[in-house]
């Protein structure tokens, strides 16, 4: 059975006054797949190094299944580990590695082979039990430390970045496999990773992490089409972000660019921030049409990125702001170059305002 694990103000304070997490409280659901995202130094490994055992919080608890575990050694947690390094033993054989956290448990040797070569079968390494780690790909390699991890039957299975050493197409393959894995067996799975889409593609819900601290939980889409704060709008992905003066139903975010409020925020006062995905905005021949004041604009193409299945477009907007707009990839002929005039479009429910 996978479990449940509660983050209850959790912070880790190192000598020297470092406060590597600061007050982390969060719920993780049994059998779900939850993912720590954010930049380097954010507090994720630290955080799931804590959750693991490897780390004692200074303060707060972690509870699994409604137990206290913060002062429980690693080794009597009853969870998997897969680390970004696959920490292989290069002496061992495949199967010996495997069959590591079985020996340390004080099983026979018939127990041992028959789980090994249940897990080997389960990451597709059926025959290669007598290799060792040198004689494997990256991701034969990462394979096994996958099943090295779940022969043991944890309750929950923690991952340290453990995609980050593969290529970009390997990568992705992997990504399916274990997310494939994970609800074969149930799994509650937490994942660290810096990397937006893998965590948007993987995950039930996210976690931000931003100087110690959780910025927003939620979702694969909330994350994406809500963020609460800056920074997660500015994390996830690409994003154009204005701040101005509340005009009446309007933002005026200066240059002569008004924006028109979505009417869930008709309420909302003062200066604001507001986002809007490149995704949202339409790009057009430019006309001589009169523009629609809030949700229209228009602008000379600056510079393309294409990106093969779609373009992104940098476009300077008559007033001075630079937009990011991005488009699918129509052909050749629907393709805008530098220099050329355009008109921009969108609709206000598609602003989100955003906590400073």
């Amino acid at each position: 059975m996978s479990a449940s694990i509660e983050i209850a103000g959790v912070s880790k304070v190192y000598d020297g006054g470092v406060r590597a997490v600061d007050a982390v409280a969060m719920d993780i659901r049994q059998g779900e797949f939850f993912s720590l995202l954010g930049p380097s130094g954010c507090g994720k490994t630290t955080t799931l190094r804590m959750i693991a055992g490897f780390e004692i919080p200074s303060a707060g608890a972690i509870r699994v299944d409604g137990a206290d575990v913060t002062h429980v050694p690693a080794h009597k947690r009853d969870m998997g580990m897969v680390f970004q390094n696959y920490a292989l033993f290069p002496h061992r054989t495949v199967a010996e590695n495997v069959a590591f956290g079985l020996r340390m448990r004080g099983l026979d040797k018939a127990t041992i082979a028959v789980k090994v070569k249940a897990a080997l079968a389960m990451v597709e390494l059926s025959g290669l039990e007598d290799r060792r780690p040198a004689q494997l790909s990256g991701g034969q390699q990462q394979r096994v430390a996958l099943a090295r991890a779940i022969v043991i039957a944890p309750r929950v299975l923690l991952c340290d970045e453990p995609l980050g050493a593969l290529d970009k197409k390997l990568r992705q393959q992997m990504q399916f496999e274990l997310k494939q894995l994970q609800k074969k067996l149930g799994l509650t799975l937490v994942f660290v990773t810096h990397d937006q889409e893998e965590a948007l593609a993987m995950s039930d819900r996210i976690a931000v992490m931003n100087g110690g601290r959780v910025e927003q939980v939620g979702t694969p889409t909330e994350i994406y089409n809500q963020p609460i704060t800056r920074f997660v709008a500015d994390f996830i992905g690409d994003t154009n972000i204005f701040r101005g003066e509340r005009v009446g139903p309007n933002l005026d975010v200066g240059k002569g660019l008004i924006l028109a409020l979505p009417p869930s925020e008709m309420q909302s006062t003062g200066v604001l921030s507001v986002a809007l995905r490149p995704e949202k905005i339409r790009l057009s021949p430019r006309t001589d049409a009169a523009v629609t004041a809030g949700s229209c604009a228009h602008g000379i193409v600056e510079n393309t990125n294409f990106l093969g299945g779609a373009v992104l477009y940098r476009v300077t907007l008559e007033g001075g702001h630079r937009v990011l707009v991005q488009q699918p990839n129509a052909g050749t002929s629907r393709l805008f170059i530098p220099g050329n005039g355009v008109t921009l479009e969108w609709t206000p429910a598609d602003l989100v305002v955003l906590k400073d």
